[in-house]
């Protein structure tokens, strides 16, 4: 066809498609390799960035590079009445910011084009999702650095190589190494106060009522539960991994929680969002099976915070982790308020305190026991 005869409309978007590869890629340029393996020419400063996929702006807030933010996708806009994502409660101008795609990765290469600043890179978690990293690099001429998500048990490998790399592109690899430290500073604190509990003295328990892609009653758990797997704790559930292996969520039949009968139960309070008639506060509360509980029947139902929203929020996992360590154990943690050391960590990683705001929105039941009577 007669580049001359072209739709307007066409002509409009390979203009765009020109100004903004020569923008984003405009003065030195260096080049990386993404988690894909995918050779990158990014810029060697770059002070403009979207973040696509789940948790992607996440690992950005961490970084302490939200002001480099130029758009977000949809679900940063939202005003709901439930929200468990720390790195959006401290920072809520990202409401006000332009709009690029959908949430979990379904990117709209038009509304890239079309930002003004223009983005110098976009980062991308869960590649799968919606628009491929390739196809979206060579419909905006923008640099897409894939990142894998990664999380704080099994994955771990791909976490740190996540937050390294983000820091390469917009050196903050000090800061990037910095996070890693915590964590793994954290992570090894929780463990050295439980580890040398025999097993014969360790107190069994249960969560109930885990996110998955969504709210979840009371059945709803996760065999490889962060929080337990920090503080050694006896999680019932566990058994139903396969050996050697991680599970990070499980449908558990009524039955089976009943004649586990733990110790302890706590409560996902994610759960909270199928209202007052459903969920799995609901369900301790007036289900027969679960009323016969020792737990329910004895006041041992503790909420704990939701970390899967929008992937694992980090903070949230061990700030979890404390709570659970307490509450099991609490001549171990005789030194930590749990509330207090959530927003400690949240002040690390977020830059502010979040934990009561969070709380306020899940009915100031997190690190309490639950009324289930």
């Amino acid at each position: 066809m007669d580049p001359l005869r072209l739709p307007v409309t066409s002509l409009l978007c390979a203009l765009l498609f020109c100004l903004c590869t020569s923008t984003a890629l405009a003065g030195p340029t260096h080049t990386i390799t993404d988690a894909h393996g995918r050779t990158v020419s990014v810029p060697v400063q770059v002070e403009r960035v979207i973040c696509s996929g789940p948790g992607c702006l996440r690992l950005l807030s961490y970084l302490q590079a939200q002001e480099r933010v130029v758009a977000v996708d949809d679900i940063e806009t939202r005003r709901n009445t439930f929200d468990a994502r720390p790195y959006a409660l401290a920072n809520p101008q990202f409401k006000n910011l332009p709009v690029f795609g959908e949430f979990r990765g379904h990117d709209n290469p038009e509304r890239i084009l079309n930002l003004e600043p223009s983005p110098q890179a976009i980062f991308k978690t869960y590649s799968t999702m919606g628009h491929e990293p390739e196809l979206l690099q060579t419909k905006t001429g923008i640099p897409v650095i894939v990142l894998k998500y990664g999380n704080l048990t099994y994955d771990r490998q791909n976490l740190n190589h996540a937050l390294r790399l983000m820091g390469e592109v917009l050196g903050k690899t000090e800061r990037a190494e910095a996070v890693i430290a915590y964590f793994d500073a954290l992570q090894a604190d929780l463990t050295l106060r439980t580890r040398d509990i025999p097993t014969d003295q360790r107190i069994s328990c249960y969560v109930g009522g885990l996110a998955a892609r969504g709210p979840h009653g009371f059945h709803s758990t996760e065999p490889s539960y962060p929080p337990f797997v920090f503080t050694n704790a006896r999680n019932l559930a566990a058994t139903l991994a396969p050996e050697g292996k991680s599970l990070s969520q499980a449908v558990v039949a009524k039955e089976q929680i009943v004649a586990w009968d733990p110790d302890v139960l706590f409560l996902d309070l994610s759960t909270l969002q199928l209202g007052d008639s459903a969920g799995g506060l609901h369900e301790l509360r007036t289900d027969p099976a679960y009323r016969s509980l020792t737990a329910v029947r004895k006041g041992r139902v503790f909420g704990v915070l939701p970390f899967n929203w929008y992937s694992e929020n980090f903070g949230s996992i061990f700030a979890d982790g404390y709570f659970v360590g307490k509450t099991l154990y609490p001549e171990r943690f005789a030194d930590v308020d749990p509330a207090t050391k959530a927003d400690e960590i949240y002040a690390f990683l977020v830059g502010k305190p979040v934990f009561g705001q969070m709380n306020a929105l899940f009915r100031n039941l997190a690190f309490q026991p639950v009324p289930v009577k």
